[in-house]
């Protein structure tokens, strides 16, 4: 009876070892959901909000399903999840980005017309 428990023992130790080394070597869906969780939080400080509002909710929503995922102890989803909300928050951050570049050079412009009309009407002799 004592060898029976002994190996029933030995075989849940070994199994546990097992099911140890299995979820240890699957990707660990934590750090890539916090990669995911950091770049929507750059996308919202960036101005994606109103530039891309629609990119930024598709980054939100699908963080939200690889928490629930991850919560689940499903890691494949969770981490495809985690990994497609990073790459949506990143086009919102680009897109908001662009949109202020272009805001940008069209006051640049703005201002040079402005330089050149005032740099035409000094240069023009007084009658």
């Amino acid at each position: 009876m004592d060898t029976r428990k002994s190996s029933s023992i030995a075989a849940a130790i070994a199994l546990s070892c097992i099911a140890t080394a299995a979820y240890a070597s699957n990707p660990v869906p934590d750090e890539t959901i916090a990669v995911a969780k950091a770049a929507v939080e750059r996308a919202e400080q960036s101005g994606a909000p109103q530039a891309a509002p629609v990119e930024l909710a598709s980054a939100r929503d699908k963080l939200a399903r690889a928490q629930k995922a991850n919560a689940d102890h499903k890691a494949k989803p969770a981490i495809a999840l985690a990994n497609q909300a990073r790459i949506d928050a990143q086009v919102a951050e680009a897109t908001a980005q662009k949109e202020r570049a272009a805001k940008a050079a069209t006051e640049f412009d703005a201002s040079m017309a402005t330089l050149r009309q005032e740099s035409n009407r000094a240069s023009t002799p007084n009658q």
